[in-house]
């Protein structure tokens, strides 16, 4: 009996001093041979086409708005009965913007203050209305894809977001004058050779849902792969995680991920026009002349252009002018 219990120790203690020479390391070590980086929230590789309104688009100029009622009422002095005496009584203009778009719509870090060149142009509108621009304007994020909707619904007064005016979008709400000329170009990595989107075919290439640029890049003939996301700032970090191999829009939002990131760079010519307007809901065309009146007043007294050169002017692209208004008479 000794004997068999001088076993059973010896057995104990050699499985005592096996357990401490292992470290405390697991005994079946897991063989990880790579790690998926997280792909952002809403991203959709081939996204259904988009389901607009059935009604057929009509031929139009997708750049000719309403012309201004001569000039401007005094700040503060908005016609009664007109949609800018309603905000005026409201105490704020509401205006979707963007808060993702470097350059244009962004969240300084540092103030935690929204700011870019459509900022500005919101600012304008504000202080047209109320003569301040500082504490009379409630900015209201949408998304790309969500800005037709906050419109109709009434969410918003006017949407300032690097919004192509297009016939389509026409059916469905106003635009002002365009503001501003984009063209879609290609952003690749720093060391890629491409330099269109027909050297493309087979991989994917990253835009906004509810852009232009994602029906243009699904249209292509050589059959990318389409990959659709809520924000531009989600197709920057696909393209700096290897999930995509380039991003492909407006090259005002491409000139803001450039200064953002060294290791990519803007590729081949504009091959599409993208003409910018202010998004206003269909029903208030005082609203649109009063807005383009408000543009016309920017361009002459120089504020576009102190605000072009504050934000894009040190982007290294060609330098623009604003575009000569359209109208429809």
């Amino acid at each position: 009996m000794r004997a068999v219990r001088a076993n059973l120790v010896l057995v104990a203690l050699l499985l005592a001093v096996s357990a401490c020479a292992g470290g405390g390391r697991p005994v079946d070590l897991a063989n990880v041979t790579s790690v998926n980086r997280p792909t952002p929230v809403g991203a959709e590789e081939n996204p259904p086409a988009s389901t607009g309104s059935s009604a057929p688009t009509p031929d139009c100029d997708p750049r000719a708005s309403f012309r201004p009622d001569g000039g401007l009422p005094p700040a503060g002095q908005m016609p009664g009965n007109s949609t800018m005496r309603a905000i005026q009584d409201r105490g704020q203009l509401i205006a979707g913007v963007d808060q993702n778009t470097f350059l244009f719509g962004f969240r300084n870090p540092t103030t935690n203050a929204l700011e870019g060149f459509d900022i500005d142009i919101v600012r304008e509108i504000a202080k047209a209305i109320f003569g301040d621009q500082n504490n009379t304007v409630r900015f209201k994020v949408v998304t790309s894809a969500g800005r037709i909707k906050a419109l109709q619904d009434g969410d918003v007064d006017v949407v300032v977001r690097t919004m192509t005016a297009t016939c389509e979008r026409w059916k469905d709400i106003n635009f002002s004058a365009i503001y501003y000329m984009a063209g879609q170009r290609l952003l690749v990595d720093h060391a890629s050779k491409i330099t269109s989107l027909d050297q493309l075919g087979g991989q994917k290439v990253c835009a906004a849902k509810g852009s232009t640029s994602i029906k243009t890049i699904a249209a292509n003939p050589a059959k990318l792969i389409p990959v659709q996301v809520d924000n531009w700032s989600d197709c920057l970090i696909m393209l700096q995680q290897g999930q995509v191999e380039a991003v492909s829009t407006d090259d005002t939002i491409l000139a803001g991920m450039v200064a953002q990131d060294p290791n990519v760079k803007m590729a081949g010519p504009k091959f599409t026009e993208e003409p910018y307007g202010i998004g206003i809901p269909k029903a208030n065309v005082d609203m649109v002349k009063f807005v383009n009146g408000v543009l016309e007043r920017a361009v002459a007294e120089g504020r576009w252009a102190a605000s072009y050169n504050k934000w894009l002017g040190q982007t290294g692209e060609a330098r623009a002018t604003p575009p000569p208004p359209v109208y429809q008479d």
